[in-house]
């Protein structure tokens, strides 16, 4: 049986004794208890080693680290000894005796020695409360190493794309790729005067990350080829050929062009293009483009120019029961929660979704004791509750749009299965407060059903219903 928590050790052990990179990822994979009984003909390829003679050599860069002559390393691992009984060696010291000391560290830790999340900011690559969404971070991670990739990766806010990108980057670190991160929210409204002004900003920040002089005078020159054309000479040119391996370059809230259509309809089939370019010529083969956005497009895009129609799409969801009860054991929950209410998680999955934002708000709450469970899930549609910033955002944004607000209503009052305009279920669904079934709609969680049955509707809103 897989050893409570095995990954999260492997993953401290690996920060304790500084593996990095291909190194770390190498052992991760091997040490994973999955992999116990393989062999290593079998593992390196499972390791996105190079070769075997690569492995062979990460893995006695690993040796070396746990090595009888380090601080606290493993006495029976001899770096001299030939064969294959170094691997089960060490791993029957870290399953014997460096588990149960990690074991016995993390229940020592008092909850008010855990460190202080701000859980309303994306969590940093090497978060210990980040939550893998399996196979999601595979799956991007498999899509990277793909040519001229193209990952496009939509949620409602606060579901965890930042996160998500900040993973993927890492990974890309780990393949040794350059990496790129670009949000959009990051830039002043006046960059968004006109389309050359915004691709001379995105061409800039790009060269800024990879540490390179712009040089836009020399290559743009959108009074005789336009902008478009100058920004793919600029990258084709002069950019990518500056660039020897290959580059992710992470887009973040690219649903804020959705406010500006004169750019995204030229902006959004330029994206697509590079990624049709990578088919025939080499150099854009160098670029893995992944998007992140949260709203549903509601700009006019020719399906064969739209970037969103193409490439591997990645939607997130919520976290299920047992991600749930992994993330409350980081807090050092799971315990006692069960102990107040059976079937918990089970309980919070209904309420909120599984939402991460409302989990970690309702975690965060819990560790700090301003409140007992019980008394939050009977409070937690009501405007005196912790989620009620959160549910008033949302209604604020449905009182801007009469129309959905009238379709969120009929969603959470109506008795029987509801069925909407294609373009309302769409919206609804990319805010996070409906899910699709078929042609039917239903809330994406008891939260929201309650809370929007109970809210006032304009009176002109009830006549149209």
């Amino acid at each position: 049986m897989k050893p409570h928590q095995w990954d999260d050790f492997l993953k401290h052990t690996a920060q304790e004794v500084n593996l990095t990179g291909k190194v770390k990822n190498i052992f991760l994979t091997r040490f994973a208890y999955e992999h116990w009984r393989k062999p290593d003909k079998e593992v390196w390829p499972l390791a996105q080693a190079a070769s075997h003679e690569s492995y062979k050599k990460q893995m006695t860069t690993v040796y070396s680290a746990f090595a009888s002559q380090t601080d606290h390393g493993c006495a029976e691992l001899d770096l001299l000894s030939k064969g294959p009984g170094k691997f089960n060696i060490l791993r029957d010291w870290l399953q014997d005796i460096q588990y149960p000391k990690w074991l016995q560290m993390r229940a020592a830790v008092l909850p008010q020695d855990l460190p202080i999340l701000n859980y309303r900011t994306p969590l940093s690559a090497n978060s210990p409360f980040y939550i893998d969404r399996p196979p999601t971070e595979a799956d991007c991670t498999q899509a990277i190493q793909q040519v001229g990739a193209l990952v496009r990766i939509k949620a409602p806010a606060q579901m965890g794309k930042t996160s998500l990108l900040r993973q993927l980057l890492f990974q890309a670190q780990t393949l040794e790729y350059q990496q790129i991160y670009l949000n959009f929210r990051e830039a002043e409204t006046s960059i968004f005067a006109s389309l050359d002004k915004f691709l001379q900003w995105f061409s800039a920040n790009i060269c800024r990350e990879l540490g390179l002089p712009p040089q836009l005078d020399q290559y743009w020159a959108e009074d005789l080829y336009g902008s478009l054309m100058s920004c793919k000479t600029y990258f084709q040119t002069y950019l990518l050929p500056k660039v020897d391996i290959a580059l992710v370059l992470a887009l973040d809230n690219v649903d804020r062009l959705f406010e500006y259509p004169h750019i995204a309809q030229d902006f959004l089939p330029m994206l697509r293009s590079w990624n049709e370019e990578a088919n025939t010529q080499t150099i854009w083969q160098k670029i893995r483009l992944v998007i992140a956005h949260s709203t549903e497009i509601y700009i006019e895009l020719d399906a064969h120019q739209s970037p969103f129609n193409v490439g591997w799409p990645i939607k997130l969801w919520g976290f299920t029961p047992e991600q749930m009860q992994d993330l409350a054991r980081l807090y050092h929950l799971d315990s006692k929660l069960e102990v107040q209410i059976p079937g918990v998680f089970q309980a919070l999955k209904a309420l909120i979704g599984g939402h991460p934002y409302l989990v970690h708000l309702t975690f965060d709450a819990l560790r700090r004791q301003q409140l007992q469970l019980d008394h939050l899930l009977q409070q937690a549609p009501t405007q005196s509750s912790i989620y009620s910033t959160h549910l008033r955002g949302l209604w604020n944004t449905l009182q801007g749009q009469p129309q959905l607000a009238t379709a969120m209503y009929r969603v959470v009052t109506e008795t029987s299965e509801v069925r909407l305009e294609p373009i309302q279920a769409y919206q609804l669904e990319s805010m996070g407060l409906v899910s699709l079934s078929g042609d039917y709609v239903q809330p994406s969680c008891e939260l929201y059903r309650q809370y929007f049955a109970t809210m006032p509707l304009n009176n002109h809103e009830f006549d149209s219903l």
